[in-house]
């Protein structure tokens, strides 16, 4: 790979829902996105800034040699860690395997690929977004395991921007209440019919432009997003 000088963004999750509209609002802007995913076959995307990669962030050795070598090439200012999985139900019902990759996929990986870039991230000044949940503030019953790994990625992000302010890290946390996606293929249930029941991923977008695009010296830490109206349909 030819070192690329435009300033860069690394995005987990990039291959539909959230990370796809992130990453195509962050090409729009100008900056070279490199969008991990596991399958990029059912998506189109002609902008010759985005560079699709394939790969599966529970694979940490695979994960770590990928993001050393973009961040070896590229000036990376953006890491948007949105990759996320969700099981719902009684928490008895869960195998304990489903618990494990609900803690790994929604808290383990954005806790190391932030430390991963953290050290490029302090020298450009750059940005950490979590797409968290609003569930992280919230009780959740049928959801206890994905809600607690919410949570910890909230309480993560906190943490982080106390921490790592002072060298211009800007650490952010989006809480998108119900999202128009596939997020919620494992659920016994999905979004209301009305469009005032759910966001849309490019709203979600929309978002991270917002808190990307203020002056230097003034951090968004916390957004929530919300529908007007709280429905869901049962499958």
């Amino acid at each position: 790979m030819e070192k690329i000088k435009k300033e860069t963004a690394i995005i987990t999750g990039a291959s539909s829902g959230i990370g796809w509209a992130v990453s195509r609002k962050l090409c729009e802007l100008g900056y070279e996105v490199f969008g991990l995913g596991r399958d990029f076959s059912k998506v189109q995307f002609a902008d010759e800034g985005f560079h699709p990669i394939v790969c599966d962030v529970l694979e940490t050795e695979q994960l770590c040699a990928c993001v050393k070598q973009i961040s070896s090439q590229c000036q990376v200012r953006i890491l948007v860690n949105n990759a996320g999985v969700g099981y719902y139900g009684l928490h008895e019902e869960l195998s304990p395997k489903k618990i494990k990759e609900l803690v790994r996929t929604n808290l383990e990986v954005p806790m190391i690929l932030t430390q991963q870039l953290l050290r490029h991230l302090k020298k450009n000044g750059g940005y950490v977004i979590n797409i968290s949940s609003v569930t992280a503030n919230e009780s959740n019953p049928h959801g206890c395991a994905y809600g607690a790994t919410k949570a910890g990625l909230a309480s993560f992000s906190r943490s982080l921007f106390d921490e790592a302010r002072k060298y211009g890290v800007k650490v952010m946390a989006i809480s998108p209440d119900m999202t128009k996606t596939n997020f919620y293929r494992h659920a016994d249930f999905r979004e209301g019919d009305e469009i005032e029941s759910y966001l849309l991923p490019e709203e979600v977008a929309a978002a991270v432009e917002f808190m990307i695009s203020q002056r230097e010296g003034m951090v968004v830490s916390d957004l929530t997003l919300k529908p007007q109206i709280h429905r869901i349909k049962r499958k």
